[in-house]
């Protein structure tokens, strides 16, 4: 192969790999002042974010008012609300500025919230239900740890 096809292709695939990095694994990030990581978002971004959050923290406190009842359809639905259906209207701009670890913690969370419906209605009681808010409880205490959501004017659209 020619000395010019070898530059070309060598090129082309460090472009790829520092896209790869940027877009994918470090997203938009500046380390924070209290030692956590700083995303970068725009301010519609962030509420979008924040607003996924409060869902579900709601939906944690349906599940668990609803386990105490013993009522298995509630505990589904409101586990339900928060899973993967809900990342449809996510947008692929905002996804690309999140990092890996991030984007991970959140698809585990929304899959932990389908699984703890199915399991629900599967077994037609609540007894599990506990144990399982708190490991999806980990996820959340995980992510706050890590990660804090910064809104600048002049973040990447």
């Amino acid at each position: 192969m020619c000395r010019l096809c070898w530059i070309l292709t060598l090129l082309f695939a460090t472009a790829t790999g520092v896209l790869a990095w940027k877009f994918i694994l470090q997203g938009e990030t500046v380390p924070a002042n209290d030692g956590r990581t700083a995303i970068l978002l725009t301010e519609g971004e962030r509420d979008l974010v924040l607003s996924e959050m409060r869902a579900f923290l709601a939906a944690v406190q349906q599940v668990l008012d609803a386990s105490v009842r013993g009522d298995v359809d509630a505990v589904a639905s409101a586990a339900r609300a928060v899973g993967m259906a809900t990342r449809a209207g996510v947008p692929d701009s905002l996804v690309g500025k999140l990092p890996l670890a991030f984007k991970k913690l959140g698809f585990a969370t929304h899959e932990a919230f389908d699984r703890l419906a199915l399991d629900t209605e599967a077994l037609g009681d609540t007894r599990e239900v506990p144990e399982t808010v708190a490991g999806i409880m980990r996820n959340c205490v995980a992510c706050h740890a890590s990660y804090r959501l910064k809104a600048r004017a002049d973040a990447v659209r």
